[in-house]
């Protein structure tokens, strides 16, 4: 799609036209395609990569640009880039039939990655694959909305899914390898958050494996701090066995990190 705006005679390219309705007249802007759904889930923050210009039109195709006072009644303002942000944030985007399609596929696909990719069976402790998470939101019928991103849909998911197969979020392990008396300290700031104490080993150094509830670890952070000592991050997933090393560092830090 080649668009001519008639003030410049720019060409504007590859464009994917954001809409939105506001006292009774319409705005669009026009945007780079596939950049939309980034900027609404975070991914994407410079506006500059988003926007292909940050004029307000009544029309893209025609180039026909917004006029002042309709803007200022619309938005109470005629800060063309703050009302491009409202439109790309809160719009409707134009796409055809064939790329909605194409669009809604990939979004359902992504949201099962993400369920697959944090969830396990909790029985086994195996994950579940993408094809079957996928059949799964068929048979509950979910319906992708665009409007969100599909780190959102995914926590909606696993809620519904949890009504009618057995599917938890998968537990973190993280062994704690720490002097003594500072370990002792750091177990009891834990307590609230450790599922299961699989390894506890006291010599020279307090050892400490142990399973994490992430969804209570995204509500709570504490402030204490490790003292010569490590702490190892062995993965989301019980199955897998990689692991990161975090030497002498603030425990607040790295669980804000992750919350």
């Amino acid at each position: 799609m080649s668009i001519f705006t008639p003030t410049n005679q720019i060409r504007l390219t590859n464009v994917a036209v954001v809409r939105m309705k506001r006292a009774g007249k319409r705005f669009e802007i026009a945007c780079y395609k596939n950049k939309v759904v980034g900027w609404r889930s975070g991914v994407e923050k410079d506006l500059d990569e988003v926007l292909q210009t940050h004029s307000v039109f009544v029309n893209v195709s025609k180039g026909q640009v917004a006029k002042k006072e309709d803007l200022i009644s619309a938005f109470g303002t005629d800060d063309q880039t703050e009302i491009c942000k409202q439109i790309l944030t809160k719009g409707e985007v134009q796409v055809s039939d064939k790329e909605r399609h194409t669009q809604l596929e990939q979004m359902f696909r992504d949201i099962a990655t993400i369920v697959a990719d944090k969830c396990v069976n909790p029985e086994t402790k195996r994950p579940y694959t993408v094809i079957l998470i996928e059949r799964a939101m068929k048979d509950i019928h979910y319906s992708v909305k665009t409007n969100k991103s599909t780190k959102q849909q995914a926590l909606e998911v696993i809620k519904q899914l949890k009504e009618k197969m057995k599917i938890e979020r998968a537990h973190m392990r993280l062994r704690f390898i720490l002097p003594v008396n500072e370990g002792k300290k750091l177990k009891e700031k834990l307590k609230p958050l450790i599922k299961v104490i699989e390894s506890e080993d006291y010599g020279q150094q307090l050892e400490i494996v142990c399973l994490i509830d992430k969804e209570k670890l995204q509500e709570k952070c504490f402030w204490f701090s490790l003292i010569n000592g490590k702490l190892e991050l062995h993965s989301f997933k019980l199955h897998r066995h990689c692991f990161q090393t975090l030497p002498d560092v603030l425990v607040a830090i790295f669980l804000l990190k992750i919350c």
